[in-house]
């Protein structure tokens, strides 16, 4: 892509928040207006979330012009919406590093800059976060307001509603800034957002109840209160008017997100007079001010690097399939073939691939918006009336449903099915979105199967697998990303619970792969065998129940055992460990070693070259098993467990 920057005189001139305090309105406007092409500009190189960045440019100015940033805490939920305040916050000049290696990260994150308070890249922290800076000024700590930024996508989940329950009872200044774009990810669901736009379409009332309300300020003490009666009367409002009043905010809005004539004011307005928690509801355009965008389906959430002219995103090159699609194939056919079958999501149906089965069987998918805690517990309600919910939640979101998988799922043995996207190191979108815990989650729970597909040919056997099993949870972690090119089946076998596979036959190292690592296992085999080791490679397809004959097998017949997994440490290979030691497999003197992520946050950058920082590439393997068996080499820093 060429490098097209814009003129933008004004963005020149900004170092910090603090230049846009002397700047006029009109100055501010048109300062707005070069900050939009600069995200278009440096988001056409590195790719990107692109739409939700340019629907707050005026939110983004208006509130650094505002309030006095850093001093004032500003919170922008999940940080998807982030660029315009890392470009006006000092990080202008490395913006076209957004989510690369070594670059400025794509969400929030506190290690970056103190304009960043509160790391975001979950959904539906703000508010609570704004609240616990609240509290922290009311008693003496060093932080002036606290204003969050939360989507309507994201106020649709029960940590938002319990963050202002919470906030609305303290009572303490606190500003939060609705940003009401009516597009999450997916177009948002549930009645909160029904809710939302029908507050947008009463305008005029909205309009109507601030100037009455303006109308019985001025009035005498003792008419104040039949004036007001009269005005619920003919505006139909009774009560505070909204649901935020009702839960203790006033509510200023529906105001323009992207007119500053409106914003300013209100914002202005909103810092002077505030004295207890405030709810501005500013209504925005995702992608606003860029064609491309706005007429994109998903109005530009996420972007490959593109052609700023057009809007042209680089195409991808051709070759395997992703994992996602193929389980949203997979998925497909099995529901063709079974009407019990149902799908469930939490605002990512493309995201996961089950709106492939939306567009054949769309009264049999559900996108329960942002709300994983919810997603599981309607996943058991729906296994226990007899259907087989597929739960499809990426490994990193899953997290947030683990309560209710183990009480509403686990302990009532309920068949829910959990399709988990996303597992391992997932790239751009770094350490926040890394699958690396779910293994060891999920793997202490009673009942609960766990497999992983070594490729994309074994993942539709799985979906298969878990669509048939009904005798408790069962779950399948795979990638991001492309599979390994294999052949596939026309359709899905079942496969025998707890039974792994093997690929290769040695004789002194066995490696035993759980999951989609296992191509870097075979490539490391071929470099071994190359050089004279004989070597073995299981694909275990099982971590709960494990395969203890395959164990046993690759155990006695090797000097050496290698497990190979794409999660955290206490996953797979603890398992593993487990099982060696209860069937007295330690006592021949095996030498065993455990490939698993280190215990640290793996920093953004291409999943290869995550990897390679993990210490889990193919050489990796080489040197791991070249150890084991006492023959030198090189000692690389694994960080593994070495018995």
């Amino acid at each position: 892509m060429t490098d097209n920057r814009p003129e933008t005189p004004l963005l020149d001139r900004i170092a910090g928040p603090s230049d846009l305090r002397g700047m006029s309105d009109g100055d501010l406007a048109k300062l707005a207006a070069e900050l939009r092409n600069e995200v278009i500009s440096a988001v056409s190189q590195t790719g990107g979330h692109l739409g939700s960045s340019l629907g707050v440019v005026e939110l983004a100015v208006a509130i650094h012009a505002v309030f006095n940033t850093p001093m004032d805490k500003l919170i922008w939920d999940v940080g998807h919406q982030c660029y315009p305040h890392k470009i006006l916050t000092g990080r202008r000049d490395r913006i076209r590093t957004l989510r690369q290696k070594d670059g400025l990260s794509g969400f929030t994150k506190r290690s970056e800059s103190e304009h960043d308070p509160f790391g975001a890249a979950h959904s539906s922290t703000s508010i609570s976060a704004a609240l616990g800076f609240a509290v922290g000024r009311d008693m003496g700590r060093p932080t002036g307001d606290a204003i969050a930024v939360i989507g309507d996508g994201a106020i649709s989940a029960g940590m938002a509603y319990e963050a202002l329950n919470n906030a609305g009872a303290e009572g303490r200044r606190l500003f939060v800034i609705l940003n009401d774009n009516e597009m999450s990810i997916a177009p948002p669901v549930g009645a909160m957002s029904s809710y939302l736009s029908r507050i947008y379409a009463s305008d005029p009332l909205a309009r109507m109840k601030a100037l009455g309300e303006g109308f019985e300020k001025a009035m005498p003490a003792p008419m104040r209160q039949g004036a007001k009666r009269a005005r619920q009367i003919v505006t139909g409002l009774s009560g505070a008017g909204t649901v935020f009043e009702e839960l203790g905010f006033d509510y200023v809005g529906p105001i323009d997100g992207h007119d500053l004539n409106q914003l300013l004011p209100v914002l202005r307005a909103a810092r002077t007079r505030a004295t207890g928690p405030v709810l501005i509801h500013c209504c925005t355009i995702k992608g606003k001010g860029y064609g491309p965008a706005e007429g994109a389906a998903d109005r530009g959430h996420g972007v490959s690097k593109f052609d700023p002219a057009t809007g042209a995103q680089a195409k991808k090159k051709g070759g395997a399939p992703s994992y996602t699609s193929v389980f949203g194939r997979a998925l497909t056919a099995e529901a063709a073939k079974d009407e019990r079958i149902v799908a469930v999501t939490a605002a990512m149906p493309s995201g996961t691939g089950v709106n492939l089965m939306a567009d054949r069987f769309p009264g049999r998918v559900f996108d329960v918006g942002i709300a994983e805690q919810h997603a599981v517990t309607f996943a058991a309600g729906m296994a226990a009336s007899g259907l087989r919910p597929f739960c499809a939640i990426y490994s990193t979101f899953l997290q947030r449903g683990y309560d209710q998988v183990v009480h509403d799922v686990a302990l009532q043995k309920l068949p829910v099915r959990f399709a988990i996207d996303r597992a391992g190191l997932v790239g751009a979108d770094g350490a926040t979105h890394a699958g690396a815990y779910d293994i060891a989650y999920l793997g202490n729970l009673p009942g609960m199967t766990l497999m992983a597909p070594g490729d994309e040919a074994e993942l539709v056997h799985m979906v298969a697998t878990a669509a048939a099993h009904d005798a408790g949870p069962i779950a399948f972690r795979y990638p991001r990303g492309a599979g390994a090119g294999v052949d596939m089946p026309e359709r899905g076998e079942l496969l025998e619970i707890g039974k792994g596979r093997v690929l290769q036959e040695g004789e002194d190292v066995a490696i035993l792969s759980y999951g989609a690592h296992l191509q870097e296992c075979l490539a490391a085999a071929e470099a071994l065998g190359a050089s004279g080791v004989s070597v073995s490679v299981a694909d275990a397809r099982f971590a709960k129940p494990l395969d203890s004959d395959l164990l046993k097998r690759l155990a006695l017949g090797h000097r050496a055992l290698i497990t190979v997994e794409q999660g955290a440490e206490g996953g797979f290979g603890a398992i593993v460990l487990h099982a060696l030691a209860g069937l007295g497999l330690f006592d021949r003197g095996l030498a065993v070693r455990t490939l698993a992520l280190p215990d640290r946050n793996i920093e953004q950058a291409s999943p290869e070259q995550m990897y390679e920082d993990a210490g889990m590439s193919s050489a990796h393997i080489v040197r791991l098993a070249r150890q084991a068996l006492g023959l030198g080499g090189d000692v690389v820093p694994l960080h593994r467990t070495a018995i």
